[in-house]
């Protein structure tokens, strides 16, 4: 069953374009479907999976229960199970169309409702906070300055952040070059603060980081390795637990806040689309109903009538 899979992920690195977290996640699906359908149904080749054995675990996933913190379960949420039929319904359809398969199982598994959840953002004190430059200034805390610091500047994502490479920045006509999903390439602005923090820490920081092995990534770690997505997100955590923030940050929280700043003053809507890199304005109207939350606090707080 491994051979249809590689097979699958090289049409979605080569033909698809598709980015490498993308590549692992459906990996890390379709292996874990073969390795159940095995255990459960004794099941060894694909041609033998029909709709009441994917019908079957997608049961067992809704029950599933995984590490959540020290000790602690939790049942997947729904986007989980979202994602992992979309990733067994993009395989099976790329086995009929290939003709490794006679039929498509997955052809007629429905997909859940989803819950749009609405995006968690800073507000703008929180980030005026957390830009504060830390004493003394380290190397490593430059870094950590630098990284916030573009990231609420551009809304670049932790990935595109960890990959960002020297020769895509181009300070002094003050944007970035950005590598995003599906390898798409845009350029994002970067404002004079963001500016002055990079060129700080390029000066100040990085060249006490590098090492003979150092690649060109711009952020490096103390040890001058570029940055794996976990280890920049603890660092950004533990850097917003020294700020005082009293809530548990994520990279996404940033990219949120950068999007519902300018959409709160007055930023036209496809602008914000064409700098977070999304493919579908519906992605980016999301921030509308947070904009639309904000409004309606303000009635329930300020109205007589309310």
């Amino acid at each position: 069953m491994d051979a249809l899979i590689d097979d699958f992920l090289q049409y979605l690195r080569q033909e698809r374009g598709q980015a490498k977290q993308t590549q692992l996640t459906y990996s890390g699906i379709l292996n874990r479907f073969a390795q159940w359908a095995n255990e459960e149904k004794g099941i060894d080749d694909w041609i033998l999976v029909d709709l009441t054995v994917l019908t079957a675990f997608l049961k067992h996933e809704q029950v599933r229960k995984v590490p959540f913190g020290p000790g602690k379960l939790k049942k997947l949420s729904v986007e989980t199970v979202y994602l992992e039929i979309a990733a067994l319904r993009a395989f099976f359809n790329f086995c009929e169309r290939e003709h490794h398969l006679d039929s498509n199982p997955a052809e007629h598994v429905s997909l859940p409702r989803r819950w749009k959840r609405l995006p968690k953002s800073l507000s703008t004190d929180e980030i005026n906070t957390l830009l504060k430059p830390e004493e003394p200034e380290t190397p490593s805390r430059l870094c950590d300055h630098a990284i916030f610091e573009l990231a609420y500047a551009s809304g670049l994502r932790i990935s595109e952040l960890c990959h960002l490479r020297l020769e895509q920045l181009h300070l002094d006509a003050g944007f970035v070059q950005v590598i995003g999903k599906g390898n798409k390439e845009r350029v994002v602005p970067v404002g004079s603060s963001a500016t002055a923090s990079l060129n700080r820490y390029l000066h100040s920081g990085r060249p006490a980081l590098v090492t003979p092995k150092t690649p060109g990534n711009v952020y490096l770690t103390r040890r001058g390795t570029g940055f794996a997505r976990v280890t920049m997100w603890l660092r950004m955590r533990k850097r917003a637990e020294r700020a005082g923030i009293e809530r548990a940050l994520t990279p996404h929280m940033l990219r949120h806040s950068f999007a519902t700043h300018l959409l709160d003053h007055g930023a036209d809507l496809r602008v914000i689309q064409e700098m977070l890199g999304h493919s579908s304005i519906a992605t980016t109207e999301v921030y509308t109903h947070v904009a639309r939350e904000k409004l309606k606090d303000i009635h329930r707080q300020f109205h007589p009538r309310a």
